[in-house]
Order: structure tokens, then C-alpha cells, then sequence
């Protein structure tokens, strides 16, 4: 398992090791003590799993009070994390291509704010949190919000609600 810093400060890209035969594969995707090694020292006390289909974009979804572990075990995705904090470095981004053969997660601390469109026909996202959710947290940023600037390799995504609207927590 590799661990590498990105160009966001505090998040890290994870590279686990996929081993594959004709039986199939396998992969650690977990090794606390790995993950202690390189600042990673939340104690993870939810897990997710959410499912999207081809054109779904979720986010920029923000809870500042929890760090999580993303990782897409089916499909495709182009996930992008950005910095939610006010200051200098707010609306910094970076792009990631995710999907379940490489198994590559990120961990991203509670400042920023993560969103996902799905390129695959089905994508599966799984992911730890160190708080439970709450909805009184939850922030969104409109994926097009003109001050992050994103990149995103759509203009006409599939949207939910909440991520046509934004919902800010005051």
C-alpha cells in the first residue's frame, strides 16, 4: 500500500496493492496501523456505501467536523475534493479518477468538501467517517459554484435537490 501526498494540504491518495490470479483479486483496503504511520489517526466509526448511475454528480458535499476515507469498489468516478475553509486557500481543487479495479482511496480531512460524478453506468462508493452524520453539519456548494472554478467532464449532470440548490448550515 502506497501513501501520497496531494497538492491540498492534509489529504492523502492511497494506493493499496491489488493482487490478481485467475481466481480474481484482493485487496487491503483498511491497515490502521499504515494509516497511523502517515497522519491518519481518526478513529473511523461509520461506514457507507452509496450507489450512482452514469451522469450522477453528488456534491460539493462539506461537514466540517469529519474526516472520511472514500473509495469506489464498482464502477467509475472523477471525484474532486476542494478546500471548503474560508481564507487563502479556499476553492483549491484537485481531480481524482477512481474506480474499482485500481481501488485507490483519499482521505480528506473535515475542510474540505468532496463531490463525485459517476462515469460508469453503475458506480458504488464506499467510505469511513469519524463522526456519524448529522444532518445540522452538512454543507453543499453547487458543483458549478463560480468561485471554485472545478472542472468537471459534464455541463448537464444528473442532480439531486440538494445539489441543484445548495443548502449552507449558518
Amino acid at each position: 500500500m502506497k501513501v501520497k501526498k496531494t497538492t491540498l494540504p492534509g489529504v492523502l491518495l492511497i494506493e493499496p496493492d491489488v493482487h490478481e490470479d485467475f481466481r480474481g483479486h484482493y485487496v487491503m483496503n483498511y491497515n490502521r496501523e499504515l494509516y497511523r504511520a502517515n497522519g491518519i489517526i481518526a478513529e473511523f466509526v461509520e461506514q457507507d456505501i452509496s450507489t450512482s448511475t452514469r451522469g450522477v454528480l453528488r456534491g460539493i458535499h462539506v461537514d466540517f467536523a469529519c474526516e472520511k476515507i472514500y473509495e469506489i469498489i464498482h464502477g467509475k468516478a472523477y471525484y474532486v475534493l476542494v478546500d471548503c475553509q474560508e481564507g487563502p486557500t479556499f476553492g483549491n481543487w484537485e481531480a481524482y479518477i477512481l474506480t474499482g479495479e485500481n481501488h485507490h482511496q483519499l482521505y480528506k480531512p473535515g475542510r474540505y468538501g468532496a463531490g463525485f460524478l459517476a462515469l460508469s453506468d453503475e458506480v458504488v462508493l464506499h467510505y469511513f467517517q469519524d463522526k456519524t452524520y448529522d444532518p445540522k453539519r452538512q454543507t453543499t456548494l453547487l458543483w458549478n459554484d463560480p468561485r471554485l472554478g472545478i472542472w468537471w467532464p459534464t455541463s448537464t449532470p444528473l442532480l439531486s435537490r440538494r445539489d441543484t440548490e445548495g443548502h449552507y448550515v449558518d
